[in-house]
């Protein structure tokens, strides 16, 4: 009986896709626990269909986010905060604060989770900082710490 597993289930496959197994263990096990469901020839043509989409939107993204990747990698931000003696800030410059530079530069939103800042900058000077924009995609941006 052909199934169409609605969750990632171990040795048989991923969410999705289309799989062979015996009646009993989809009519017993897989339907009633909604990890299946029955693959009838309308739904698999709907299946198809939005795996398609899946495809072409996962494709746009890819575009977008090579073009967003060379953007950020031409980027230099400067951002400016209090600092005392030995060139030491009062406070830091954190993840969120690049975040919002790059906003303010480049007008597109990144998630402050996708800036990979092992710790936040607490001095003045010129940093490469990584940006994380999807799987594959990272850009590294400089940022230059300048006194207020």
């Amino acid at each position: 009986m052909e199934v169409i597993l609605l969750q990632d289930i171990e040795n048989l496959g991923d969410k999705g896709s289309l799989a062979n197994v015996a009646r009993g263990y989809a009519r017993n096990y897989l339907i009633p626990r909604k990890l299946a469901e029955p693959a009838t020839p309308g739904k698999i043509t709907e299946f198809r269909r939005r795996e398609e989409e899946r495809k072409s939107r996962e494709a746009r993204m890819a575009v977008q986010a090579e073009e967003y990747t060379e953007t950020l990698n031409k980027t230099v931000l400067t951002i400016s905060a209090k600092a005392g003696e030995g060139d030491r800030l009062f406070g830091s410059v954190t993840a969120a604060d690049i975040a919002d530079a790059i906003k303010d530069a480049r007008g597109f939103a990144i998630d402050k989770r996708k800036v990979l800042l092992e710790e936040p900058i607490k001095e003045l000077g010129t940093f490469q900082v990584d940006v994380e924009l999807a799987d594959g995609f990272v850009a590294s941006v400089k940022t230059i710490v300048v006194p207020e």
